[in-house]
């Protein structure tokens, strides 16, 4: 598998992010991740989607690293990470264990795991192979495809536009997903990890590898996924917006079957997009923050990193 590396000047003065980068190596290839707050603290790990990367977190970092320490990994293909130069490099496979991986070498526990997007697909499938890490988790605008059931409309030409559209403009797909004005600075942000075509594979190949039909890659661990949270009574926050028409409705299963949603309202966040992050950061921090606060973890701390 050959790498490709974005160069750092690419990151340079970008708006609201001035964290130091950190990289770890895993499955042969350089994944970056921020890295703030107290390090002997409980960690919130926060998984982003396609195709944005740890910017989409920039504004929950200063509210929640107050009082944890905040990790926000950048999947392979996204921001400072490596990025795999071949669309068939991407696989569920690769990436599942990728993020395994990462969590690994951490030696990451008693996570609250945040999680939108591609972040819940991935991050959600970690958490059903592997309970006994997690406090926590905060769902937001994602989904967990077994394949019984079809794709809307919209995915369908979203994918098909993805992997075939000879333009591909990543700033112009968040910016399609927000609901908010975004300052041209910010935009530029978005499209910063892509310097040219040859960067972008991951971005166009992420929809395509959505299981879609029951025998797909991804089915077994979205089906263990769904099958954990069927059972999990630790603590859960579900956070959807109102202006996503492709996760419209996704909330439902997880507010019906997870044990601990059991008669929680559904948490709202209004006027935002699927980039809910990027709609209404500082908001949904802050209701993360107090969700973290409202259900301390008992038991004593057993910190395994650095």
């Amino acid at each position: 598998m050959k790498f490709l590396r974005t160069p750092e000047a690419r990151f340079a003065d970008l708006p609201d992010y001035p964290f130091a980068p950190h990289y770890t190596e895993v499955l042969g290839g350089r994944m970056h991740h921020i890295d703030a707050g107290p390090a002997t603290a409980d960690p919130i790990v926060c998984l982003h989607g396609e195709p944005s990367w740890s910017y989409l977190y920039r504004h929950f970092v200063p509210v929640l690293a107050r009082e944890n320490r905040v990790l926000c990994p950048d999947l392979f293909g996204f921001g400072k990470s490596d990025k795999p130069s071949r669309i068939g490099d991407y696989t569920f496979r690769f990436h599942f264990e990728a993020l395994q991986a990462w969590f690994n070498e951490l030696a990451l526990e008693r996570v609250t795991l945040v999680v939108q997007d591609w972040g819940g697909l991935l991050g959600l499938s970690v958490l059903g192979a592997e309970p006994e890490r997690f406090a926590r988790v905060v769902i937001m605008n994602t989904f967990l495809p077994t394949g019984d059931r079809p794709m809307p409309a919209a995915f369908k030409v979203w994918k098909a536009f993805a992997l075939h559209s000879p333009v591909f403009t990543i700033s112009r797909v968040i910016r399609m997903g927000t609901a908010r004005a975004m300052d041209p600075a910010v935009v530029k942000a978005y499209d910063a990890p892509f310097p040219a075509k040859r960067f972008k594979a991951g971005a166009r190949a992420f929809p395509a590898i959505v299981p879609a039909a029951a025998e797909d890659p991804g089915v077994v661990e979205m089906q263990q996924a769904r099958d954990v949270l069927s059972r999990w009574t630790k603590p859960s926050l579900v956070l959807w917006s109102d202006k996503d028409p492709i996760m419209r409705g996704a909330d439902r299963w997880f507010n019906s079957h997870i044990p601990s949603r059991k008669d929680a309202p559904v948490e709202t966040i209004r006027n935002a997009g699927h980039f809910l992050q990027e709609d209404a950061g500082p908001e949904i921090a802050e209701r993360i923050r107090r969700f973290v606060n409202e259900h301390p973890m008992h038991g004593k701390h057993t910190h395994s990193h650095a």
